[in-house]
């Protein structure tokens, strides 16, 4: 291209350029004036060409500016002697009045004399970012409210047990090993040791093993090279490296294969991580804490778990004790949920029925917590009065109720004592006992109600409590 017909094209160019950026541009002069003003600047600032142009850059209000408040004049502008500045966070004031962050740079041009001529500034609408940086320190500081303490619910002297071994957990960076059945809270336990840790401020990672393939597992808790398989196309951190200074929850340890398992008790020994597909060992700092709903003592003892790596995991082991050892916690369960609910759907439910409250005290609890919580979940779907009813419930739990109802329309004479097939007293006294002496219980296992169990006891003479 001649340099005549550059002249001509490249300021049409130029002018087509910033035109089309989308982030904000403007000149000032070295007076300190603003000369031009791109569509982006219009945007970000609210203000339109017209306006601003032949104004001082102090129109636009710029909170920082080389580490201090917009002067008023370009005398005093230290990108004078700075000669510019690089991504610098801050805000400016929007024609109507509100901050909107931004992200500035600038840089000084002179003339051909090489004189200062003025400064050319960029800069980028960071609002959507600052507003996701928001949400997400809004979501951590809702995510540690979530893992306190006092979220974990219960006044039980099984869950009085489990809050002296949190509290203890938590001053010190001891390797946990949480047991626990499906559905009792081990990660709500994990998170609360977690965030009542000093690594507070530092991730808290989950990995669920369970969900996992060997290989893929491998590839998570690792990470991996490009190259190191078919579609690695990228280096990869694994979890433990995104961890760092923080906390790895690995859920379901019970179910990782010996290979893995050799590679974790490699990791617990020597506190270092190599990728996969690399030979480069990486130190890390983190805290560990598993968590199963296996024996895993079991396990060593069939040849399942490593025997090494059990001892490394259970430092400190800590048991979440199930629903039906916990019962007393039911009613302040209930009504926690109950809460959780109303703030979800707008109801203005008080509580449940004495009726309804019998069930689910006499319910065995299989799922746990979170089947009192699906429970309750439910019961608002179907509930239309202030108060949960018997019929509101879920119909496994409404089964013994069931039961106990068929009788009712025999004859009084029949009634009695409800037939329970091939039942006899010592199979009564099996059961009794199978069922830690919990008539409810024993009925469900027998397909009666507590009362016919109650009428079996007395016809036979068995003692309504476990013999000592």
């Amino acid at each position: 291209m001649s340099s005549e017909e550059t002249d001509i094209e490249y300021p049409g160019f130029a002018h087509l350029l910033l035109e089309s950026m989308a982030n904000g541009v403007f000149t000032v002069d070295k007076t300190g004036k603003i000369t031009s003003f791109n569509p982006a600047m219009r945007r970000i600032t609210g203000y339109s060409p017209e306006e601003i142009i032949g104004h001082t850059c102090s129109m636009i209000g710029f909170d920082l500016c080389c580490g201090r408040s917009c002067p008023a004049g370009i005398r005093e502008c230290r990108i004078l002697q700075k000669g510019s500045i690089d991504g610098k966070e801050c805000f400016l004031r929007h024609k109507n009045g509100h901050d909107i962050p931004v992200l500035k740079s600038a840089r000084l041009f002179r003339d051909h004399a090489g004189e200062i001529a003025g400064v050319v500034e960029t800069v980028m609408d960071m609002s959507e970012l600052y507003k996701a940086r928001q949400e997400a320190e809004e979501a951590s500081r809702k995510l540690g409210e979530i893992h306190r303490f006092d979220r974990i619910i219960g006044k039980s002297d099984a869950m009085q047990k489990l809050f002296v071994a949190l509290k203890a957990a938590t001053s010190s960076d001891a390797t946990i090993l949480i047991n626990g059945e499906s559905g009792t809270g081990k990660e709500l336990v994990a998170g609360a040791i977690h965030y009542n840790s000093r690594r507070k401020e530092r991730p808290f990672v989950t990995v669920n093993c369970s969900a996992l393939s060997e290989s893929l597992l491998e590839s998570e808790l690792f990470g991996h090279v490009r190259g190191a398989f078919t579609g690695a196309i990228r280096d990869r951190i694994g979890r433990f490296e995104e961890a760092e200074e923080g906390t790895l929850f690995l859920d379901e340890i019970g179910e990782i294969s010996p290979y893995i398992q050799v590679k974790l008790l490699r990791v617990l020994q020597e506190r270092e991580v190599e990728r996969v597909g690399d030979s480069k060992k990486r130190k890390i700092d983190i805290r560990i804490i598993t968590a199963t709903n296996k024996d895993l003592k079991k396990l060593v003892d069939e040849g399942l778990f490593r025997e090494d790596l059990y001892y490394r995991l259970k430092v400190f082991p800590i048991h979440v004790p199930p629903l039906r050892e916990r019962k007393t916690d039911i009613p302040i369960l209930t009504t926690h949920f109950i809460g959780i609910q109303n703030e979800k759907t707008g109801k203005t439910i008080m509580g449940v029925t004495q009726p309804a409250m019998r069930l689910l005290l006499d319910h065995n609890w299989p799922g746990n917590v979170r089947e009192i919580e699906n429970a309750i979940e439910h019961a608002f779907v179907l509930c239309e009065n202030s108060h949960i009813d018997m019929v509101d419930l879920p119909v496994e739990i409404r089964q013994a109720e069931f039961r106990a109802g068929v009788h009712e329309v025999m004859p009084a004479e029949v009634r009695q004592i409800p037939k329970c097939k091939n039942l006899t007293k010592e199979r009564l006294i099996d059961v009794l006992e199978k069922s830690g002496w919990n008539k409810a219980e024993a009925g469900r296992r027998l397909f009666v109600s507590r009362a016919a169990i109650w009428k079996y006891m007395k016809k036979w003479a068995i003692p309504m409590k476990q013999p000592l």
